[in-house]
């Protein structure tokens, strides 16, 4: 399946998910205790994902999907990364007195080894972000260094299954921080139902937008845009790509859907959402809707070879 039928699929679930209601309150005022249940509620979404595919495919499986036989065992050490940080979040949160939450039920959108593959790859580039964009948040140096290292991990991650469905890994001199409200957007279009027991988080999925031109595409091109509800009034399609944050003015809209050009600054899995403005504030109150998903191939490498 390719980048951008996987992220039409994505978002076609969370045009579903935030038509539930979306924000649940939690009575904790730990906010590191909140971004470890946060950080749990993603690695068993994970952990899940890969154990998932693995008991769906063999390696001869990927092997005549067109895969290296080696992705089969680089998705079993993945498979076993994804478990152990599943272990280690509920081993800390229990010595800090919390109930660690527990596995949901999922929903994922795969039927081949090739949309598993591809799906992984987009699934590993939003946990990379949701560390990324939770760091600032965390006041524990302990719990930051933590995870800061399920972090590289996870990046490791990403950049095999990048590379596996043909993506250059390192698209990106950075990588891109998202918040949790947006993270959590992408993943809870996965889950279907959490245990009753599970402790509450302050998250909310913000209303869906689609991208229904192809992906991948390049910096410059014209890519068509979908929300779930037009926005009326002055708007900005707002880009995110490592630590860059761009808004630009839609070209044109009609018909329910919205045509905006792509920031040359955009490199590799970014992001986009509609905002009020175009002041890069990516805040709850300024955010109309997304992120959707796009993938954009990096132009040939310039540096300079001269040693300093």
């Amino acid at each position: 399946m390719r980048f951008s039928a996987i992220a039409a699929a994505v978002t076609g679930l969370l045009s579903i998910a935030s038509a539930a209601p979306t924000k649940r309150q939690s009575a904790s005022t730990d906010i590191d205790a909140i971004i470890l249940q946060y950080a749990l509620t993603l690695e068993h979404l994970e952990n899940a994902f890969y154990k998932k595919a693995l008991s769906m495919w063999d390696q001869a499986s990927f092997v005549e999907a067109g895969f290296n036989a080696s992705i089969y065992n680089d998705l079993k050490y993945i498979a076993h990364d994804e478990e152990g940080h599943v272990v280690y979040l509920e081993a800390g949160l229990t010595a800090a007195g919390a109930m660690p939450v527990a596995a949901c039920t999922y929903d994922f959108p795969m039927t081949t080894p090739k949309e598993f593959i591809a799906l992984a790859s987009v699934i590993e580039g939003v946990g990379v972000s949701a560390y990324l964009g939770a760091a600032p948040l965390v006041t524990s140096k302990a719990y930051l260094s933590a995870a800061g290292a399920i972090l590289v991990t996870e990046a490791l991650h990403q950049s095999t299954t990048r590379g596996a469905i043909g993506e250059i890994p390192m698209a990106n001199v950075f990588g891109t921080p998202m918040g949790i409200n947006a993270t959590y957007s992408i993943a809870s279009a996965f889950i279907t139902s959490c245990p009753s027991t599970n402790m509450a988080l302050p998250v909310a999925a913000y209303p869906a937008l689609t991208l229904v031109s192809g992906s991948p595409t390049a910096p410059s091109a014209l890519i068509d845009l979908e929300p779930k509800t037009m926005p009326s009034g002055t708007y900005y399609a707002t880009f995110v790509s490592g630590l860059d944050i761009v808004a630009v003015a839609p070209q044109s809209s009609s018909n329910g859907m919205i045509m905006v050009p792509v920031p040359a600054m955009v490199s590799g899995q970014g992001y986009v959402f509609l905002t009020k403005d175009n002041s890069g504030n990516l805040t709850d109150s300024n955010i109309l809707a997304g992120p959707a998903i796009l993938e954009v191939t990096p132009s040939s490498p310039t540096f300079n070879l001269t040693i300093t």
